[in-house]
């Protein structure tokens, strides 16, 4: 039976119609392809490094997966199914080594996928105690690891570090903000690299304070830091950081000098314990014998709790305070007092 003119044309019309059909899921399938790998592109390659460092342990026969969920709980990867997805086709299940990894919160699935092959780093232990100078972190770095003092404080001096709250006229000096703490670096970090991660633990220890305060006080938040510098040089028991932060809050309300040992100490070329009246008179804009005011930088990197002090000091109207010899200090507002406890102090 011939096929009439109608059907012919509706025959045609059927297959253009399924080519037509056939080209839009085609271009729909392309399309979903190119956002699929721009998707993973942009979580491979450009995703923004966090600050945050993150201890995590790749224990052995860990699968893909169960790596990918421990690095997604930690933030450490933005997906654990893009993770899985690259580790698949890139042919990296059971490629990943076991171990004890620092990663960083928001790394690129590259840099993690080049660590977990490689292994765990060799580390060091480095510990930064409460009240060192930029010298003297030097000095512990270099005791712990290949780095020299030298090229630790030629990295500190070139400046370049993201810290808002130091002034850009003081940007070679990191007086202040190489936080004290105990950290875990790889074995053959940089002198930079080092100083990056003490800085960034100064950031995240410090975030959650309320630097406003700096304004209710009459300073800035680097004045601040210095302030707490004053008070980690000056104080051992943590009940009299706050007394303290009064004392200089009080005395520069006063515009008295505030005459601290340990700016004295740390403008004399050397270290000395205990201070003659000639130390005192050392030409230096650190010596608060001399000079009133606030030094012009932190004369050390002060804890978390002398930040806190320096922010919130003790409302009490002391303006002096003595040694007492055991660790401790008496506090008075009055001068004569003051006299007669370090006399009695001095004479034991």
């Amino acid at each position: 039976m011939r096929e009439t003119r109608t059907g012919r044309a509706e025959r045609t019309r059927r297959a253009a119609a399924r080519r037509r059909k056939a080209l839009v899921i085609t271009l729909c399938v392309c399309l979903a392809m190119i956002a699929l790998t721009a998707v993973l592109i942009a979580h491979y390659f450009f995703p923004s490094r966090g600050d945050q460092p993150v201890k995590v342990t790749i224990e052995e026969g860990d699968s893909a997966a169960a790596i990918a969920e421990k690095l997604h709980r930690e933030r450490i990867i933005t997906s654990a199914t893009i993770f899985r997805a690259l580790a698949w086709l890139q042919g990296k299940q059971g490629k990943f080594k076991p171990g004890r990894y620092t990663f960083y919160t928001g790394m690129r699935f590259g840099e993690v996928f080049d660590m977990l092959e490689a292994g765990p780093q060799h580390q060091v232990r480095l510990t930064i105690p409460e009240g060192l100078t930029v010298s003297q972190t030097a000095e512990r770095v270099a005791g712990a690891m290949d780095v020299s003092a030298e090229d630790f404080l030629c990295a500190a001096a070139e400046g370049g570090y993201d810290l808002p709250l130091l002034p850009p006229q003081n940007a070679g000096n990191l007086e202040g903000f190489l936080f004290p703490k105990t950290y875990d670096l790889p074995a053959d970090a940089r002198a930079r690299e080092v100083i990056e991660t003490l800085l960034n633990q100064f950031k995240v220890e410090t975030s959650g304070l309320d630097w406003d305060r700096a304004g209710e006080l009459g300073l800035n938040p680097y004045q601040v830091l210095i302030v707490a510098s004053l008070i980690e040089r000056e104080v051992v028991l943590d009940a009299e950081r706050p007394l303290v932060a009064a004392v200089i809050y009080n005395r520069l309300r006063k515009d008295m000098l505030l005459q601290i040992d340990a700016t004295v100490q740390y403008a004399l070329p050397e270290w000395k314990e205990v201070l003659t009246y000639e130390d005192l008179k050392v030409q230096s804009p650190y010596n608060t014998y001399l000079h009133k005011g606030l030094p012009p930088a932190p004369i050390c990197s002060p804890g978390l709790a002398s930040i806190m002090a320096a922010l919130e000091p003790a409302e009490v109207d002391y303006l002096f305070y003595v040694a007492t010899g055991d660790g401790g200090h008496f506090f008075t507002a009055d001068y004569d007092e003051f006299l007669r406890v370090k006399e009695e102090v001095q004479g034991d």
